[in-house]
């Protein structure tokens, strides 16, 4: 089958990724195999292509907004049938048995496992996943704008959650890429009034066409002040002034697996009147089934920029660049 591999991590013009050709995964215990149709381009696929997550392994395939359908079970597999359309997210497995697990936090699992990052995901021709950390998708949205909607969508919900914007409340969106342009339509769906700061002119028009107060520079004023904000972009300097933009008691969620590094905070500035930060690490199963339970009965407008699986190197590449509007997906 064809894949990529992360083959010398680096910038992504040096070329990181290389194309293989590979034999088809073997399902195991309880794991079934993916006909993978498409796979959503995250931003975590470029910090590990780059090396701002170091590879868990030599040669891993990227990918982790999988949608195919099961083509092969492995022993024990009983929950998904032959021909079923399934999703595969970000989280792919955790150990069940830490006292994170066990209180429902398994988005802090000591031993996790992370699909493209440790195994192998869905810049390929097939995957295999544990059944339990995947998902029956709803038939209302078909595969191109599911994908976006295993990572992008999950985590950006949750950040939304974390950011505890209150009822009718001004919610700031710094950085406007696959995932913000996700959340800001469910914080929209809610009730809340959403501004966003973001670089890219066509951004800044998605954000308006999508229903945003207002759209203005990354590191600009929101014209009113916000109750809460969310930070997708993974720029560290960013956070002074999405903390200067609160309003008292506004929190600040920070979604991204990867940041540089954070200026220096004044107190009084930046933190004083109940200002606080919060970080967003990885998702439960339940954020997964609760965000594409929403999606199913709400319609969220996917901006999906379609590439074929081997222009997976260029993708990234415009995403790199910020000449993406919304989520790309590869056709496979």
């Amino acid at each position: 089958m064809h894949a990529w591999i992360v083959d010398r991590p680096g910038p992504i013009a040096t070329g990181p990724l290389r194309r293989i050709e590979r034999a088809e995964p073997l399902p195991g215990p309880r794991q079934v195999r993916v006909r993978v149709s498409c796979c959503g381009v995250c931003r975590t696929d470029l910090h590990l292509a780059e090396g701002d997550l170091p590879p868990r392994r030599h040669g891993v395939t990227p990918g982790h907004e999988i949608v195919g359908r099961v083509d092969a079970l492995g022993p024990g597999a009983a929950r998904f049938a032959p021909g079923q359309r399934i999703g595969i997210p970000w989280l792919g497995g955790t150990d069940g048995t830490c006292r994170y697990c066990r209180r429902g936090a398994e988005n802090l699992c000591l031993a996790p496992t992370f699909t493209g990052w440790d195994v192998d995901g869905g810049y390929a021709d097939s995957a295999v996943v544990d059944e339990a950390f995947a998902f029956a998708l709803p038939d209302a949205i078909d595969d191109e704008q599911a994908a976006p909607l295993l990572c992008a969508g999950i985590i950006g919900y949750r950040a939304l959650r974390a950011a505890d914007v209150p009822p009718g409340g001004r919610l700031g969106i710094y950085g406007f890429g696959g995932s913000a342009h996700l959340t800001a339509q469910v914080a929209l769906a809610q009730g809340a009034e959403v501004h966003v700061m973001t670089r890219g002119e066509r951004a800044r028009e998605l954000a308006l066409s999508l229903g945003a107060a207002s759209a203005q520079g990354a590191a600009d004023r929101p014209p009113v002040p916000l109750d809460a904000a969310i930070l997708f972009a993974p720029v560290g300097d960013l956070v002074l002034p999405a903390l200067e933009a609160l309003d008292r008691g506004g929190t600040l969620a920070i979604a991204g697996i990867y940041l540089s590094d954070i200026p220096v905070l004044n107190y009084e500035r930046h933190l004083f009147q109940e200002r606080q930060v919060r970080s967003v690490t990885s998702n439960t199963r339940t954020d997964a089934r609760e965000f594409l339970a929403f999606a199913g009965q709400r319609h969220i407008d996917v901006t999906s920029p379609q590439y074929p699986l081997g222009r997976a190197d260029d993708a990234l590449s415009d995403l790199s660049e910020g000449r993406i509007a919304g989520a790309a997906v590869l056709l496979v």
